[in-house]
């Protein structure tokens, strides 16, 4: 017997939930690409872009791509080939951006953390040691959304600064924006990265960069930018249809204004980060109850370096994995797999599960995959502490 029928949901860190009014804004016929609303509506959602990164002066650049598209426009427009690039490697996502600078032809030097948040003095020590300045830039990922590591992005500003280095500070932030804070002036950010997916609770297919002034004069005179992929004409033309390199991705755009209104508007940016605080707090609760008993554990120890977004965990003997299936088959819940945490033809890969919590979600959504994930554990047998959902529904009681 399954108890799946029903509204299924993905518990996955993106696609995130849409909210039913981001699908009735694209559920229209196409509009007028030449002039009326959706020409209109550019100004404002260029604005509320910047909202959300917390920016006065920051370009942004819209890109009909996923997050790794953003990727490659920033790769593109910042560098040259045989530049040379710091990463700060936290996880799967941070390998990975590091792998796509490489096969540019960018010279990439990595400071792999393992398991553990970026280490600021490392990033100084090495930037330090670079006396001829070649290094341009360093990419680090807020949250990593492999291991759910939360890095302090202010730290490593001031790690730049302390080694007295002209490299850009380069920040992916696809997995934290709109659900933690995120300061794009105060923290001194050059060049920041975003996707519509997670946070901002739009169908996948939108990139964003959001660039300064600094980075704009160092993107001067790269010889890996194509016209598709230039910021100068997604940002700073006249002609609407430069804002995406051709047709603009209509419906898209209705839903990131009407996501958008719901995230600044209705329930205000610091509210959600609260939110957003308060249901990782309960996740975390739950998981540090659970693993009073049994092979269970959160992938980040520390609570300061937690994503707010969303939570890995370990279940030991492949428990992850199994839990995982049970509970899309029979509760109609589907979790995050442990993505980067192990190889596939390792024996802890199946160890390793996440649970989202970011985007459209509430108390009873995020108590309820909780609840499942305890039911699950007792269909199978998988040893745990007992109250963990009393624990979860306190931080709820304690929050409102």
């Amino acid at each position: 017997m399954s108890l799946a029928f029903g509204r299924h949901y993905l518990a996955i860190p993106g696609p995130s939930v849409i909210p039913d009014r981001v699908l009735g804004a694209m559920h229209r016929a196409a509009p007028n690409i030449y002039q009326g609303e959706l020409v209109e509506m550019m100004p404002g959602l260029l604005r509320d872009l910047r909202r959300v990164a917390r920016t006065e002066g920051a370009n942004v650049a819209i890109y009909i791509s996923n997050g790794h598209g953003a990727w490659e426009a920033v790769n593109a427009n910042l560098l040259s080939r045989g530049d040379k690039i710091l990463v700060a490697v936290t996880g799967h996502f941070g390998r990975t951006w590091a792998l796509s600078a490489e096969n540019m032809g960018i010279e990439v030097e990595t400071i792999d953390f393992g398991k553990e948040p970026i280490d600021p003095a490392r990033v100084e020590e090495a930037l330090a040691n670079d006396r001829a300045h070649r290094i341009k830039a360093v990419f680090a990922t807020h949250t990593d959304t492999a291991t759910t590591i939360r890095n302090d992005i202010k730290a490593v500003r001031q790690a730049i600064d302390a080694a007295r280095h002209p490299a850009a500070l380069v920040v992916d932030a696809i997995a934290s924006l709109g659900c933690d804070e995120l300061y794009f002036d105060d923290w001194g950010i050059d060049v920041l990265i975003g996707a519509s997916q997670k946070g901002l609770m739009t169908p996948p297919g939108l990139g964003f960069v959001w660039f300064s002034q600094k980075a704009l004069a160092a993107s001067e005179g790269s010889d890996l930018v194509t016209p598709y992929w230039d910021w100068r004409l997604r940002s700073l033309s006249t002609e609407f249809y430069r804002y995406f390199g051709g047709t603009a991705p209509t419906h898209h755009l209705y839903g990131l204004r009407e996501a958008l209104t719901l995230l600044l508007e209705e329930e205000g940016l610091e509210a959600a980060w609260r939110r957003h605080a308060v249901l990782a707090s309960s996740v975390w609760a739950a998981v540090e109850t659970w693993s009073q008993e049994g092979d269970i554990a959160l992938n980040v120890p520390a609570r300061s370096s937690r994503s707010h977004s969303v939570t890995g965990m370990r279940i030991g003997s492949g428990g992850a994995a199994r839990l995982r299936e049970w509970s899309e088959k029979n509760a109609g819940v589907t979790l995050g797999i442990g993505l980067g945490m192990a190889a596939p033809n390792e024996p802890s890969y199946g160890d390793f599960l996440r649970v989202a919590h970011m985007g459209y979600v509430n108390a009873h959504m995020t108590l309820g995959v909780l609840s499942v994930m305890e039911a699950g554990m007792r269909a199978l047998g998988i040893s745990h502490g007992t109250g963990a959902l009393d624990a979860a529904a306190q931080v709820i009681a304690e929050a409102v």
